[in-house]
C-alpha cells in the first residue's frame, strides 16, 4: 500500500503519456491519477481513449485527452498544446506510443514498414522530447520516461525494424539525460519484457490467452509473463520525486530474462 504521501505526490503536477488508452500506458495513467496527478493521454484510436478517460474520471481521476497519430509531427504537437492549454506546463512526460512492425527476415523486410516502425517509435519520441524539455529546463525540474524493450538491449531475429528502433529510443534517452542533468530534468527509460498488453497478446492472434501467456512464461526466470500494473509501479517511480537522484538509467521489468540465464 502507498504511504499518504504517496497517495498525493503527483498533486498539481501535469502528465502527458503517450499510447496511454491501453496497456502500460493505461496502467500508468490509472496510478497516476489515484496519486494526484492531472492526466493527458494521447492515442490513435478515440474510442478507446474515450474509454480510458471515463475510466479514470470514474475513479475519482483528472483527465483529458487528444487523438493524435504521433508518427505525425503537426498532430503530436497540437495535442502536447492542448495539454497545456487544458492542465499547464507539462511536469511529467511518459512517451509510450509504439508499434511492433512485421515480423519478417530482413532481406524481406518491407522499406515502407521500417520506415513506419522508426517514425512511431524513433522520431516521435524525439519530436515529444524537444517539444516538452525546453520548458523543463527553464522550469529546473520535470522527468521524462521512454518506453524501450527488451529489444533495446538485444538483436532478435525476424523483426530488424523494432529493435533497431528500441536500441536507437535507449540512445535518445542517455544523450537527453546527459543534456538535461545539470538542469534539474531527469531522463530514464523502462524495459517491458513479456508484459501482458494488447501488442503482446496479438502476436499470435489465433492462440488463445492462456497458451500465449503460458508459451511465453516459459521463457521468464521468474515462470510467468509480467502484468501492465506491475510495470506501472516502476513508472510513476520514475515519474515521481522519488526518484529525484535518478537518470540515464535503463531499468528492465522483465521477470530477469536480461540479467539471467537459465538453460531450458
Amino acid at each position: 500500500m502507498p504511504s499518504p504521501a504517496e497517495l498525493n505526490e503527483f498533486q498539481d503536477r501535469h502528465v502527458l503519456i503517450t499510447g496511454g488508452s491501453t496497456g502500460i500506458g493505461l496502467a500508468t495513467a490509472e496510478l497516476l491519477a489515484r496519486r494526484g496527478a492531472r492526466v493527458f493521454l494521447v492515442a490513435r484510436n478515440v474510442d478507446k481513449l474515450a474509454a480510458a478517460g471515463r475510466q479514470i474520471e470514474q475513479a475519482g481521476g483528472t483527465v483529458a485527452w487528444q487523438a493524435a497519430d504521433v508518427a505525425e509531427r503537426a498532430a503530436l504537437h497540437a495535442a502536447m498544446q492542448a495539454a497545456e492549454d487544458g492542465f499547464g506546463p507539462i511536469d511529467g512526460l511518459f512517451a509510450n506510443a509504439g508499434t511492433g512492425g512485421t515480423f519478417a527476415p530482413l532481406t524481406e523486410y518491407r522499406d515502407d514498414v521500417f520506415d513506419t516502425v522508426i517514425r512511431t517509435n524513433v522520431t516521435s519520441v524525439y519530436w515529444a522530447l524537444k517539444r516538452a524539455l525546453g520548458g523543463m529546463i527553464a522550469r529546473r525540474r520535470g522527468s521524462i520516461l521512454i518506453t524501450g524493450s527488451l529489444a533495446s538491449e538485444r538483436g532478435m531475429p525476424g523483426n530488424i525494424g523494432y529493435v533497431a528502433s528500441k536500441h536507437a529510443v535507449l540512445g535518445l534517452a542517455r544523450a537527453a539525460a546527459a543534456e538535461a542533468a545539470s538542469h534539474q530534468v531527469r531522463v530514464n527509460c523502462v524495459l517491458p519484457g513479456f508484459i501482458e498488453t494488447p501488442m503482446l497478446m496479438q502476436l499470435d492472434p489465433n492462440a488463445p490467452a492462456q497458451l500465449i501467456r503460458d508459451r511465453l512464461g516459459r521463457h521468464v526466470p521468474m515462470g510467468h509473463i509480467g502484468s501492465a500494473a506491475e510495470l506501472a509501479e516502476l513508472a510513476c517511480f520514475l515519474l515521481s520525486d522519488r526518484s529525484s537522484h535518478i537518470t540515464g538509467q535503463t531499468i528492465a521489468v522483465d521477470g530477469g530474462v536480461l540479467g539471467t540465464f537459465i538453460p531450458r
